[in-house]
């Protein structure tokens, strides 16, 4: 009985130290809670949602004037049996995270774009929030076809000085990325352009 007794415990023990050691390795991953794609006028639209926690160290580093470059990545695809794998769009987009010490604000950033937020929470907000970014421009013709599309956010450790990029390679909470989220799209297919009649129109009084 007592070879039993301790032999339940020890188990119980592995399963305690099993899932301390998984939530410590999800630590600094992100979540890809949801994501679709919406045909507008300009094209075909993304929005998705992202999930994750912001380590202290991180936040430390942010407001000691170190910038962090979030990476945002898109893929979309058509499996052919016949051939190689159609890639008809593939985006990256760059997330500048910022904090101005003369100002006392923080700032997203990404190319000629910036907005300014009073609080870090605030920004990452709207950073864990995106909306509207044109993957696949209206002049690339999609067929009438099933496609796999994929997205993935992460933060870029090769951006960072090179100090933090030492952290980075044996510190979780620098290691913060998402695993690719896929999802199927069809696009919506345009009506057929009105033929006009080229037949010839009957005068008046015919």
């Amino acid at each position: 009985m007592r070879a039993m007794r301790g032999i339940t415990l020890f188990v119980r023990f592995l399963v305690v130290l099993a899932s301390a050691a998984a939530i410590n390795a999800r630590a600094g991953e992100i979540e890809v809670y949801d994501a679709n794609l919406r045909a507008t006028d300009e094209g075909v639209v993304l929005n998705a949602e992202f999930r994750f926690k912001f380590p202290a160290p991180l936040a430390e580093a942010v407001i000691n004037g170190v910038p962090l470059y979030f990476v945002f990545e898109f893929d979309l695809s058509r499996p052919r049996w016949y051939w190689f794998n159609e890639h008809p769009a593939s985006k990256q987009m760059q997330v500048k995270l910022s904090y101005h010490a003369l100002s006392r604000h923080y700032r997203l950033s990404t190319g000629l774009l910036q907005q300014n937020f009073a609080t870090l929470d605030e920004a990452l907000e709207v950073l864990r929030r995106l909306q509207n970014w044109l993957v696949v421009d209206r002049t690339v013709s999609l067929a009438d076809a099933t496609y796999e599309a994929a997205v993935r956010m992460r933060l870029d450790t090769t951006l960072l000085p090179k100090p933090f990029q030492v952290s980075a390679l044996t510190n979780r909470d620098w290691q913060l990325e998402s695993d690719w989220k896929t999802f199927t799209f069809r696009p919506p297919q345009q009506p057929p352009a009105p033929v006009e009649s080229r037949n010839p129109r009957e005068s008046p009084g015919q």
